[in-house]
Order: structure tokens, then C-alpha cells, then sequence
């Protein structure tokens, strides 16, 4: 009887054990209190680590500023040639010389002396008269005509170029009389280097002009 007793405590000893053993080594399906291992953390991306999408930023090598085109008044853009650094002055031609002299005599017939006396080289000076002396020759004049003929050639000298202009004048007084003068104007200008615009322009040297009988 006794041996039946230790037999039976001890299978049921064995069958507990078993129970717990069990217990902690299963998991009901569904428990969503049990407790996970931690899963490492990983980084964003790829295995090699680049992002899986390019960011807002460009893509490639960096693109060059386009350089700044400078531009007129109207906002249009000049051609490097526009520009005042790489602007080229025309040179002067002989048809620059005759318009000169209609310039001239135009600047007379309005009353413009001042700027008539300018068209003389070396500032108006080359006339031979001051500005006021200038203006008192035309005192008695109330028109003059100019005809021109084909200028000559352009002739070449130290630092200069000379062309000359054949002319016939008809001046008409203010008494009504009329007064015819032929002759020529011979105009200058400079080539040398550092000459101002101004002196590189056309303008009367001289002037020979002799009166005709009418």
C-alpha cells in the first residue's frame, strides 16, 4: 500500500512539471500581450545605403551660372560688339566732308553762329576770328546758297587727313543785293593716336574763295 502511495505522488510530480514546461515554452495564438523580440533597426534605402528616391535637390554635376548679357535701355540684350568697350567709330568719308559744309551753311542761314564758328577746326580758332568777330562778318547777311561740287580725294599727311570741297556761294545782303563767290574748303582731320572723337571728324581747315562777276 505504501509503495502504491510513492508511485502515484510521483507520476503526478512528473505530469505538474511537464505542465509548467509546457506553459512557458508555448504562446496562445492571438495573445497580443506577449512580448517580441526586438527587430534591428535598420537604415532607409538599399543595402548600399543611397536613397531609394533622388531627393528635391538636382540631380548630376552642378550646372554653370549662365554668364550676365548686358542689355539697352529697353531691356534688350546687346551683342558684344553693341557695347561701348568693343564700339569701333566709322571712319570719316568724303561725303562726311559735304555734309560738313551744308551743316555750316545751315547753322549761318538759322542764326547759329556759335555752332557754325565749331564746324573751323582747333575749336574755331583755324577761322582766323574770335567768336564774336565771326558773328559780326554776317552782321549784313540775311541768307547764302551753297552749291557743291564732287570733293577731292583725301589726301594723307603726318597725323592728319586733307580733303578738299569746290563750292559756289551766293550771299544775299540786306540791302537785296546778291553776291557770288567761287573757290574751295579744305577740311582736316586727325589719325593720330589718342585723338579725341571730335578731331577725328571732318572739319574747315580753310577756306579759299574768290568773288565772281554776276
Amino acid at each position: 500500500m505504501r509503495n502504491h502511495s510513492l508511485a502515484a505522488l510521483l507520476l503526478c510530480t512528473l505530469a505538474i512539471t511537464a505542465c509548467g514546461d509546457k506553459k512557458n515554452t508555448t504562446t496562445a495564438a492571438g495573445d497580443e500581450t506577449t512580448e517580441q523580440l526586438p527587430a534591428p533597426a535598420g537604415a532607409a534605402g538599399g543595402v548600399t545605403g543611397m536613397p531609394d528616391r533622388p531627393g528635391p535637390g538636382p540631380v548630376g554635376p552642378p550646372v554653370a551660372e549662365a554668364p550676365e548679357v548686358p542689355v539697352d535701355e529697353n531691356g534688350n540684350p546687346l551683342l558684344p560688339e553693341a557695347t561701348e568697350e568693343n564700339a569701333t567709330v566709322a571712319e570719316p568719308t568724303p561725303e562726311d566732308a559735304v555734309a560738313v559744309i551744308r551743316s555750316y551753311y545751315e547753322a549761318i542761314n538759322s542764326g547759329d553762329f556759335d555752332r557754325a564758328y565749331a564746324l573751323w577746326s582747333d575749336g574755331g580758332r583755324s577761322s582766323g576770328k574770335s567768336p564774336q568777330q565771326f558773328a559780326t562778318g554776317f552782321a549784313d547777311t540775311t541768307g547764302v546758297s551753297v552749291e557743291m561740287q564732287t570733293p577731292g580725294n583725301v589726301d594723307a599727311a603726318a597725323g592728319s587727313r586733307y580733303i578738299e570741297v569746290p563750292v559756289t556761294i551766293t550771299a544775299t545782303h540786306r540791302d537785296g543785293s546778291q553776291h557770288r563767290f567761287a573757290g574751295k574748303y579744305v577740311l582736316r582731320r586727325a589719325v593720330v593716336d589718342g585723338a579725341t572723337p571730335e578731331q577725328r571728324q571732318w572739319r574747315i581747315a580753310s577756306a579759299d574763295l574768290g568773288e565772281v562777276a554776276q
